[in-house]
């Protein structure tokens, strides 16, 4: 894949709201196959587009790059052929498969923004906006529809179309939902709500923490600072294209039996299949040599 060609499928996964972590070696000591530069996408399901080395260094950027992804985090990566004691500020892992070089590999999760659909145009509403945006979360009018990429749902309407916009918030399993009212209203709309009692808990119904919120600034603050407060899951997302293999996103890690290498447990990885069980391998050379002789890998 070119440079331009990986760009470009970079800004689609932005576009999409699909994550995935971006890999660019910045140091290369020699012999290795990648040089200062070059770079690669990790997908969500450890599918890796472009390069930055071998098939060894390969599944390490793989397993790392999925970690990552789950936390949103950068990473500043050493492959190293021999064991290296921890550097400050660096990830260190020992690869026995590189071929004699080191690679650094600057790494960085690239995640889709929380998603806050407001319903109503009501000074809070035009405030959760302001505030929303302020703190880099993707604002936008409630339309009902498309609700499971949206991280959270704040009606403040006022009485128009509440209860509509509040079931199919709940239906669609948004994580937080939230209403703008009073507590005495608040009840009496909760009671009106054709929902069971479990799914009625799961509105916040005055929204918001109590932080003595009196302007509608002040008030969208609060609402923003639970939501933050409770936000325990990664940002929703859209499932990933028919670009790759589309299996699921998973951070599971499993060991190479023949090099002892920490690999990512995902189909993308080289595996192979024995009485039931599915290995994990950094590269072909190894899972050859441990299909030749499994008794002599695996422990009675």
């Amino acid at each position: 894949m070119t440079t331009r060609a990986l760009h470009d499928t970079a800004e689609q996964l932005r576009a999409d709201r699909i994550p995935f972590v971006h890999a660019r070696v910045v140091l290369a000591e020699k012999p290795t196959s990648a040089k200062p530069g070059d770079e690669a996408l990790v997908l969500m399901d450890g599918t890796i587009l472009g390069f930055v080395g071998g098939q060894c260094a390969q599944a390490t950027v793989r397993a790392q790059g999925l970690e990552l992804m789950q936390h949103g985090q950068t990473m500043l990566l050493r492959i190293a052929p021999n064991p290296e004691p921890d550097q400050s500020g660096k990830t260190v892992v020992h690869n026995a498969c590189l071929s004699g070089g080191t690679l650094e590999i600057f790494m960085e999760s690239v995640l889709p923004a929380p998603v806050v659909h407001v319903e109503g145009t009501s000074p809070i509403a035009e405030a959760m906006e302001a505030v929303g945006r302020a703190l880099g979360y993707d604002v936008q009018d409630f339309t009902g529809t498309d609700l499971n990429v949206v991280d959270a749902v704040l009606v403040a309407s006022h009485g128009f179309g509440e209860e509509a916009a509040l079931i199919a918030a709940l239906e669609a399993g948004v994580p937080y939902v939230g209403m703008i009212a009073s507590p005495k209203r608040a009840r009496a709309v909760l009671e009106s709500l054709d929902v069971d009692d479990a799914r009625k808990a799961r509105i916040h119904a005055p929204a918001g923490l109590d932080i003595g919120g009196r302007t509608p600034a002040e008030v969208a603050l609060s609402v923003f600072a639970q939501i933050i407060a409770e936000r325990r899951a990664p940002t929703r997302i859209r499932e990933l294209p028919l670009l790759t293999t589309s299996v699921p996103a998973a951070s599971g890690t499993a060991i190479d039996p023949i090099c002892k290498m920490t690999v990512a447990a995902v189909p993308t990885s080289v595996h192979a299949e024995l009485d039931g069980t599915t290995w994990y391998f950094c590269c072909p050379g190894c899972r050859d040599t441990f299909v030749a002789s499994p008794s002599s890998y695996v422990m009675a």
